[in-house]
């Protein structure tokens, strides 16, 4: 592959990979520990991902159990669930933190649809974007002595990789909205 062409592929894979990792952290009403992962507890005064101070696992197909090594973290584990966006009350015996996840409702569901088709979308008009700046800089190739043939193969080479990534948000999108949507 031309390594011109490379650079703005990278970006669309970077796009779609970004689309991944976000929708891991939507909570579909099963228990999923990426929804875990934005979440930052103050652990001696530097923010530090829960992952890394204790085991989280998934006893249950609705329950997340943390279990942090310093049992002195329980109430900042606390503190920053309750302060996060996720809608889960965590409770603790002293030594673990239990987060059960709600059923969620059809209107829920409905509005976790829309969000996934929003960030779909979003998703979408970046990568459109790294194909306009690619169309951009290979039209500009043409006053460094290369054929227009050859920058009209490049941006026909890029059109191609965008619908590529474009049916790959789609498909992302569908994958979430039937995941979110079954109960």
């Amino acid at each position: 592959m031309d390594a011109r062409l490379q650079q703005y592929e990278d970006k669309m894979k970077k796009t779609i990979d970004y689309l991944a990792a976000d929708y891991a952290t939507i909570r579909a009403g099963r228990a999923n520990p990426h929804v875990l992962d934005k979440l930052r507890v103050d652990y001696y005064g530097v923010p530090t991902p829960i992952q890394q101070v204790g085991n989280i696992n998934v006893p249950e197909a609705r329950i997340i159990q943390i279990v942090p090594w310093d049992r002195s973290l329980i109430k900042a584990i606390e503190r920053a669930i309750l302060t996060s966006d996720l809608g889960l009350n965590p409770s603790n015996d002293g030594s673990t933190i239990r987060l059960v996840f709600p059923e969620l409702t059809e209107e829920r569901r409905k509005s976790l649809v829309k969000d996934v088709r929003k960030k779909g979308e979003e998703a979408k008009v970046a990568i459109r974007n790294i194909r306009r700046d690619g169309n951009d800089a290979f039209k500009k190739l043409t006053k460094q002595d290369v054929s227009e043939d050859e920058v009209k193969q490049l941006c026909d080479d890029l059109q191609k990789h965008t619908d590529k990534y474009i049916k790959d948000v789609d498909a992302l999108i569908e994958s979430k909205s039937k995941e979110i949507m079954t109960v």
